[in-house]
């Protein structure tokens, strides 16, 4: 606002004090004289709203929006964020804010600004500031179900996007991504008929195709997801997810003429996004023609792509193993006994991606008092929020030490944060079964915590062979949250991490996780699946075995694999490949060796 602005709106404050209607007539004059000013806009809009004219205030609240947009300085701060320009955008939107705290456009703004450093709580906040002070400001919910949806609440990401939708029907933007998270919700039909619709109204929409595509494999419409994956490349030929997600489903063979166009593809010096993913599907596609030196030049472009983005540090993961086995020895496990939720619901798969965990899962979920849903990410936001108000409460705390937080916990915190896990995930539970699983790999990280907070759940550590899982990992492109798999060194030196902390639990808490080797369950499933099933208390079920036959939704990328029957295809696939994989043989040391005498 000018001062010339300021000291015209002035007197209208002192006015709308004593008379809130005469000052919105004199707003309303001062509006349509200088449609540009927003700040009259603003408290026009305040003013209807206390007068309980809300219609009217909405309107004038998206006219002070329409107002800030046109304003100079807005526009070199627009100008600034598209130009990924962080600092210059951040430095006008502090002076803005100072100058008019209420300008909705600008609050936006900071949120978007805040949502790029991933500092979604911060844009969360802001956004809803923006929402009380404009109801009506429907690209700030928008916006706030997309921050939602990227903290993983999925449930009130939907909520938000239902609002959204029913002042603004076809925003096609919200109803993606409303199916998105019905998807992650588990309400499979219903986010189904949302991209059919989408995709009749914009049929050469790649990404939108590509998305539904996502969803109609991980429900076993295989054909169909293949049909729009295909559909989106013959839309946007470079668009490199895509050709990896046909790769990804692992069961499609590409073609000459699908390799000529993901390298010609590549030779358009494609942004490096598209360039991974291509490197990553040609990959796939010569090692299927047994071409393993080209195969491995592509994974190797791919990950060295992926781990300059992602700039992993291996020995964060070291560092919190080794707090792990510094915080939780006996005598704590002994003193904090039983301090948890009593439920004793939950089923928690972990170990490394690609060990077998969604095999296990599936087997699991065949059974008839156990339901599969799918990576929940509970634990870990649980344990990084306690472990980062912790280290804001400790000088100099760690904000990743969960242990450290752990540590300081008063016992009912225990029980109130088991509490909270089944609270969050009970959207997840769509059957009456009493069992149900999360198969998150990463939580053999927070398995110590699983334990003291939920000490009736059951953990079962997937493990199969170092070489070979970790091989595949290297071979597998993850959407997010797996920074170590992009180079053979940090992932050896993860999976001997993990074997550390899983030792660990052998000794302090002997029996408590019942692991599972792959290779026995290859050798004797049914010993091993009845085995299992006895560690849940469980009785033996056939349909265990048969679990290639049920129809659930798998979201992982191995959904194909585990809709056949048990077989040894992924076993020693590393092989031909052994010549470049020094770098992990030297990270794992002697797990190479011993892993098939390790007891299970």
């Amino acid at each position: 606002m000018t001062k010339n602005e300021a000291r015209q709106v002035s007197p209208i404050v002192e006015l709308a004090r004593r008379d809130p209607a005469a000052a919105a007539a004199e707003l309303r004059v001062i509006t349509a004289r200088n449609p540009a000013d927003a700040g009259a806009h603003r408290m026009l809009g305040r003013l209807l709203r206390q007068l309980g004219r809300d219609e009217e205030a909405a309107r004038a609240e998206m006219d002070a929006v329409r107002a800030a947009a046109r304003d100079p300085r807005m526009i070199a701060i627009a100008q600034a964020l598209l130009a990924n320009d962080l600092p210059a955008a951040e430095a006008g939107l502090r002076e803005r804010l100072s100058a008019q705290p209420t300008d909705v456009a600008a609050i936006r703004m900071m949120a978007e600004l805040a949502g790029r450093l991933g500092r979604y709580r911060d844009a969360e906040n802001l956004l809803r500031r923006a929402i009380e002070l404009a109801p009506a400001f429907t690209a700030a919910q928008a916006n706030l179900a997309t921050v939602l949806y990227k903290q993983n609440r999925f449930a009130e990401a939907g909520e938000v996007l239902e609002q959204v939708l029913a002042q603004d029907p076809a925003n096609v933007s919200s109803r993606n991504l409303l199916a998105a998270t019905l998807g992650r919700i588990g309400d499979y039909d219903e986010a189904l008929a949302i991209y059919g619709e989408l995709v009749q109204t914009f049929p050469d929409h790649a990404k939108l195709r590509m998305s539904y595509g996502h969803l109609l494999k991980t429900v076993g419409r295989l054909e169909d997801s293949i049909a729009a994956y295909r559909h989106a490349l013959a839309a946007e030929p470079h668009l490199g997810e895509v050709w990896w997600s046909l790769a990804n489903l692992k069961t499609v063979t590409f073609d000459d003429a699908d390799i000529a166009a993901m390298e010609a593809a590549l030779a358009a010096e494609v942004s490096d996004e598209d360039a991974f993913h291509l490197h990553f599907a040609l990959g796939k596609a010569f090692g299927d023609r047994k071409s393993a030196e080209t195969s491995f030049r592509h994974y190797a472009a791919a990950n060295a792509i992926r781990s300059r983005e992602l700039a992993y540090d291996p020995d964060t993961t070291t560092r919190q193993v080794d707090r792990v086995i510094e915080i939780l020895t006996p005598e704590f496990l002994a003193q904090h006994h039983g301090v948890g939720d009593p439920a004793p619901d939950p089923i928690f798969i972990l170990g490394l991606p690609r060990a077998g965990s969604t095999l296990l899962e599936q087997i699991l979920a065949s059974h008839s008092a156990v339901e599969g849903t799918m990576e929940l990410p509970d634990i870990p936001a649980i344990a990084m929020r306690e472990a980062k108000v912790w280290a804001g409460a400790a000088a100099g705390g760690d904000p990743r030490d969960w242990p450290g937080a752990v540590a300081a916990m008063e016992p009912q915190r225990f029980a109130a944060l088991g509490a909270e896990f089944l609270e969050r995930t009970r959207v997840q539970r769509k059957t009456g079964r009493p069992f149900y699983i999360d198969k998150l790999p990463n939580n053999w990280s927070y398995a110590g915590l699983i334990h003291l907070i939920l000490p009736n759940a059951k953990i079962i550590d997937a493990r199969r062979n170092p070489m070979d899982c970790c091989f595949s990992n290297f071979r597998q492109h993850f959407a997010k949250g797996q920074a170590f798999t992009y180079a053979l060194g940090h992932i050896g030196r993860y999976y001997a991490d993990y074997v550390r902390a899983m030792d660990h639990y052998d000794r302090v808490l002997p029996g408590r996780i019942h692991r599972v080797i792959h290779e026995r369950l290859l050798d004797d499933p049914e010993g091993e699946v009845r085995a299992m099933l006895a560690y849940l208390g469980l009785p033996f079920e056939e349909a265990c075995l048969a679990f290639h036959r049920n129809t659930r939704a798998v979201r992982t990328a191995s959904s194909e694999q585990v809709r056949r029957p048990i077989n040894r295809d992924g076993v020693d696939q590393w092989e031909p490949y052994a010549q470049w994989l020094g770098p992990l043989r030297d990270a794992l040391g002697d797990l190479v060796e011993t892993y098939a005498d390790r007891p299970a």
